[in-house]
C-alpha cells in the first residue's frame, strides 16, 4: 500500500490529509492503520517523528460520530505532547464537526470543564484526567478507542497506577492502542492485562546509523560548561539540543551559555505551559539555535533540523540515550552526538555502552578551552530566612518563641 487513498477513508478525511502534504504513508502508518480500522488492538513500536499520531489519529476521525459524547481518549505523558497531538488531529478533521480538546494540568480546569461538555475526542495527561473523573466532568462510558501515546515514557514517569485507574474507567469492549518508541517488559505486562489479542507492529528506525557520528570527551567538572560553550561556538550546526538530567542543571547551563554569548533557551517541567509552548515555538522557528532541556523534550515533541545533540549529563537509563540521539540524523541528514564525561557520568555511560555494543562511540581528546566565568547554582536565589525557634511551656499546648515572657492566661 503506497497511498493514503487506499485506506478507504472518507473524501473529507482523504482531502485533509492530501492538503497537509501527506501522500505516502510511513511504515508505522502503512502497517497499523488497516489493523486499527478493522477494530484490532495494536501495539505499535516506532521512533519519535515517524508518524504515530496520524497512524492512530486518522482511524479515530474516520470512526467518530460527532455529538455522541467522548468516543476516543488519547493519553500522553506531557502537556506539550497533548497539545501537539491535538493540533495534528484537528488539522485532519477538515470541515467535520468533530470537537477535539486537550486536558492537562498547569492551566484552568474550569475552561476544560466547559469544553468537555461537547467534546468527541480527548487528549489528556493522566493526572488532570483523573481530576475530571473525580469531579464527574468527563464521561468515559462511551469510549470506543483508548490510545496510550509514548507508553514507555508514561510508565517511566511513574504514571502506571494512574493509567490503570483510567483504563478501568473505560468500557471493557473498547479498542486499545499502545504506541511507544520502545516496547519494554512493563508495556507487555500492561498489554496482556488490558488488551485483547493485540497485534504488534514495528516500524523501521528513523535514524540512519551511517549518518550519525557519536563521540565522547573526558573533562573535569570545573571545565564542563567551558567545554560545552567552546564546542557550540566551534561546531557548524543548525539547531542543537543540550540534555541535562535535572531542572536546576538545565537552568544553570542555559544561563551560563547565554552569559558566554550563546543563543540558548531552556525548557523543563518547572516552566508554565505558556513558557514551554513559547520556548518550543522559538526553537522551531530558529529564533534560538540551542535548546537546553531535560528528557521531557526528547520524547514526542516535533522538533526538526537538529544537527547536534550534546549530553551534558549522561542519562541514568540507557533507553533515554537512544531517545536523545534520535533527535538527529533524520530523513537522510547527517547528525552528531557529543557526550561530555566527568567521573560522575562514567557509570551511566558504561551502562549505555554495555546495553548497546553496536554503538560506535569514538573518544576525542579534550581541546584547548578558555575557562568561562560561571555563575553558582544559587546565584539568583534569595537567602533563606533563619528558622524560628520555639520552646515549650508548662502547658503542653502552649508553644511560643524563646525570649518572650509567657502571658498569664485568664481562665
Amino acid at each position: 500500500m503506497n497511498s493514503f487513498e487506499n485506506f478507504g477513508f472518507s473524501r473529507q478525511l482523504s482531502g485533509a490529509i492530501k492538503r497537509l502534504g501527506f501522500t505516502t504513508p510511513t511504515h508505522i502508518q502503512e502497517r497499523s492503520i488497516p489493523l486499527i480500522i478493522s477494530g484490532n488492538d495494536v501495539i505499535g513500536e516506532s521512533a519519535t517523528g515517524s508518524g504515530k499520531t496520524l497512524a492512530f489519529g486518522c482511524p479515530i476521525i474516520h470512526n467518530i460520530i460527532p455529538g455522541k459524547g467522548v468516543q476516543a481518549l488519547i493519553l500522553t505523558p506531557t502537556r506539550e505532547l497533548a497539545e501537539q497531538v491535538k493540533n495534528a488531529i484537528i488539522a485532519i478533521t477538515s470541515n467535520r464537526k468533530v470537537h477535539i480538546n486537550a486536558v492537562y494540568g498547569g492551566v484552568s480546569i474550569w475552561n476544560q470543564i466547559k469544553q468537555l461538555k461537547r467534546t468527541d475526542v480527548v487528549i489528556a495527561t493522566p493526572g488532570r484526567l483523573l481530576d475530571h473523573i473525580g469531579r464527574r466532568t468527563c464521561d468515559l462510558s462511551r469510549i470506543k478507542t483508548l490510545v496510550l501515546d509514548e507508553a514507555d515514557r508514561m510508565l517511566d514517569m511513574g504514571f502506571i497506577h494512574d493509567v490503570e485507574k483510567i483504563i478501568k474507567a473505560c468500557p471493557s469492549d473498547r479498542q486499545t492502542l499502545f504506541f511507544s518508541a520502545t516496547i519494554s517488559p512493563e508495556i507487555k505486562k500492561l498489554a496482556n492485562k488490558h488488551m485483547k489479542q493485540p497485534t504488534q507492529v514495528m516500524a523501521e528506525k528513523m535514524v540512519d546509523p551511517d549518518k550519525l557520528e557519536q563521540f565522547y570527551i573526558n573533562v573535569t567538572k570545573q571545565m564542563k560548561i567551558s567545554l560545552l560553550s567552546h564546542l557550540l561556538k566551534k561546531e557548524k550546526s543548525d539547531l542543537a539540543m543540550v540534555f541535562c538530567n535535572t531542572r536546576r542543571m538545565t537552568d544553570r547551563v542555559s544561563k551560563n551559555l547565554k552569559a558566554d554569548g550563546n543563543r540558548a533557551i531552556a525548557i523543563h517541567g518547572g516552566l508554565t505551559q505558556k513558557q514551554r509552548t513559547k520556548t518550543i515555538t522559538q526553537f522551531n522557528n530558529s529564533k534560538s539555535a540551542i535548546l537546553v532541556c531535560t528528557d521531557i523534550a526528547a520524547r514526542g515533541l516535533d522538533i526538526e533540523n537538529v544537527s547536534h545533540v550534546y549530553n551534558y549529563d549522561m542519562p541514568p537509563v540507557p533507553n533515554d540515550y537512544v531517545h536523545r540521539i534520535g533527535r538527529t540524523a533524520r530523513a537522510g541528514e547527517r547528525g552528531k552526538v557529543i557526550n561530555l564525561l566527568t567521573n560522575f557520568d562514567r557509570q551511566h555511560f558504561s551502562r549505555i555502552v554495555a546495553k548497546y555494543p553496536s554503538f560506535d562511540i569514538e573518544e576525542v581528546d579534550l581541546p584547548e578551552v578558555k575557562k568561562v566565568n560561571t555563575t553558582a547554582p544559587e546565584a539568583n536565589r534569595k537567602p533563606r530566612p533563619k528558622p524560628k525557634r520555639f520552646s515549650r511551656g508548662n502547658n503542653r499546648n502552649n508553644w511560643q518563641k524563646k525570649g518572650r515572657p509567657r502571658r498569664a492566661r485568664n481562665n
